[in-house]
Order: C-alpha cells, then sequence, then structure tokens
C-alpha cells in the first residue's frame, strides 16, 4: 500500500484576485473551483490546477481578506516545487515571469521566485514517466507548462524524530535524512526537510497542509495505519470532491490524505470547472448568504480563451 505523491497543497491568501490573476493567469493553471472553506464557509477556498483538476497539479487557496503576512518556520511546508520538461521551459518561464514583474533565481535546472505574497515556488526540470499534468493557457505552449507536483519543501528543527513516522505511518521511502519518496503505481513526489530552529507564524503566503494521494479504496486503511504508527488522524472527512484525513507528523507539519476522487466534475461539467461558486450539497442552503460577503473575482476564462 503505497501513497500516490503529492494530491493537492493548501495555502493562505489574503488577496483572492490577485491570487487569481497570478496562479491562472501568469502561472498559467486553470481554476478548476471555486468554492468556500468547509471549516468556515464564510471565506474561498479556491483550486488551481492542470486541464481536469487532477490529484498531484492542484494548489489550492483559503482566502482571509486582510489577514496579516505570515512566515514559515520550523513544523511548517514553506515552498512547493512544480515540473518542468527542459531548460527551454525555464527560458521561457524566466522570460514570463520578469516580464510580470516578478524576480527570479535561475540555475541550470531550477527556478525560484515567490507569488506576491512571498510563498516561495519553484520550477525545476525533472526527467519523469508520471503523467504530465498541463493546463490549456493560450499564452503558454503546453511543452513549456508546468506539469505538477515535484516535491514541498518543509522547516524542521530535528529531522530524525520524523524518520520512523514517515516510514511506517505514510510508507515513504528515505533517500536520506532529509529527503524522503512517496510514490504509488501511478505517481511520485518528494518530501524534503531543511533544518532550522526558527519559529513559524501562518498567515497570508503560508502553506496550511500538504495532502497525499490515495487510491478511494484505501482510505480507511491509511488512517488506521496512521494510528497505529502513533499519529493521531481525524476521522475520515467527506468533502464532496475528496475524501480527507487530517493529522501531524512528528515534525509539526500538518499532513492530509485525501482520496483520489470522486473528483471536481462531480457538481459541474468539466468544461466549465470553476465558472461558478460551486457548493456541495451539505452547504448549499447557505448560498445566499455567503455569496454576497465573498470577495469579487476576475473572470480567468479571457486569459485562457
Amino acid at each position: 500500500m503505497r501513497l500516490e505523491g503529492i494530491h493537492h497543497i493548501t495555502a493562505i491568501t489574503a488577496d483572492a484576485p490577485r491570487n487569481v490573476e497570478f496562479y491562472a493567469g501568469t502561472l498559467g493553471l486553470r481554476l478548476v473551483k471555486k468554492t468556500v472553506n468547509q471549516d468556515d464557509p464564510t471565506v474561498y477556498h479556491l483550486f488551481y490546477a492542470d486541464e481536469i483538476g487532477s490529484a498531484g497539479s492542484d494548489i489550492t487557496f483559503f482566502e482571509y481578506p486582510g489577514a496579516r503576512r505570515g512566515r514559515a518556520g520550523a513544523g511548517m511546508v514553506y515552498r512547493v516545487v512544480w515540473r518542468v520538461g527542459s531548460t527551454e521551459a525555464l527560458d521561457f518561464w524566466e522570460r514570463r515571469l520578469g516580464d510580470a514583474g516578478v524576480t527570479s533565481e535561475r540555475t541550470e535546472a531550477n527556478l525560484l521566485f515567490s507569488d506576491p505574497e512571498d510563498l516561495e515556488l519553484e520550477l525545476a526540470v525533472v526527467e519523469t514517466t508520471d503523467n504530465v499534468l498541463v493546463a490549456d493557457h493560450p499564452e503558454v505552449p503546453a511543452e513549456l507548462a508546468l506539469q505538477g507536483f515535484d516535491s514541498v519543501r518543509a522547516h524542521t528543527d530535528d529531522p530524525s524524530r520524523s524518520a520512523a513516522f514517515l516510514e511506517s505511518g505514510t510508507g515513504f521511502r528515505p533517500e536520506s535524512e532529509t529527503v524522503y519518496e512517496s510514490r504509488g503505481d501511478q505517481r511520485g513526489s518528494f518530501y524534503i526537510y531543511d533544518v532550522t530552529d526558527r519559529p513559524g507564524a501562518g498567515g497570508a503566503g503560508t502553506i496550511h497542509h500538504v495532502a497525499w494521494a490515495s487510491p478511494l479504496d484505501e482510505h480507511e486503511a491509511w488512517r488506521q495505519r496512521v494510528l497505529e504508527a502513533g499519529g493521531r488522524p481525524t476521522p475520515v472527512i467527506d468533502r464532496f470532491y475528496f475524501r480527507s484525513i487530517y493529522f501531524r507528523e512528528p515534525s509539526g507539519v500538518l499532513f492530509e490524505i485525501a482520496t483520489i476522487g470522486p473528483g471536481f466534475a462531480t457538481d459541474e461539467p468539466l468544461e466549465h470547472l470553476g465558472e461558478r461558486l460551486s457548493l456541495p450539497p451539505a452547504f448549499e442552503h447557505l448560498r445566499d448568504e455567503v455569496e454576497p460577503i465573498l470577495t469579487p473575482l476576475p473572470d480567468p476564462r479571457p486569459a485562457r480563451a
């Protein structure tokens, strides 16, 4: 039983309109679901991914308007790394980001930059047999587009504290004391530690949690495995688009194990994902209450038409 790498990564924004413009515009991802935070339905939960909303490509944001800027520290994921297919792709993104006023740092195989709220992002040239997870954007040639997640980097003050749990509880394979691979039958990605004792503070521009992908029929077994390894998972929570359990790994990072499916086309056609506010059935009765208080968003479709 193996997790299929990263399912999604969830972060916090204080400015949803600018967030849409950056991730659906500049980075060329597709806004595949515009919904609410199911634990606080007065705020957005925005999902950006490849063209069909695949697990492994999905970065999501809770919007808390006016939230103070956070600071990544020990016990927090602090960087998202996407795959690209070539150094020519890095050339393209270095130019595109520069044209958008985004400063980047380039090496032969990587490009490091930050989003408008200083969340660290990286593009890495990666050779893999995994499926390429690409969004369709008119300004981004498919062969140069982001191809799904390669890894996340997290801060810890002591990576050895988590080693036994990551191997037994989540089935990660260690490559070193600080690098672990989560790889299933279809897909994989990496979980990488950098050591610091600096305390962190959640807020805009920080990552709330990282979710790892489980086949639907293995989800309960994963909860039991986490329990047996000493974790304290929540009960299974039905998020409508997927099912979830949450727990903290020993370094303090909030993990989720999320199912692959049912998927984002459960309540709207694939060709119209993200065009309207989607509310799961349990939240539909709140539509008249929440729609007026949510931040008006730019339409990402003109950038993709």
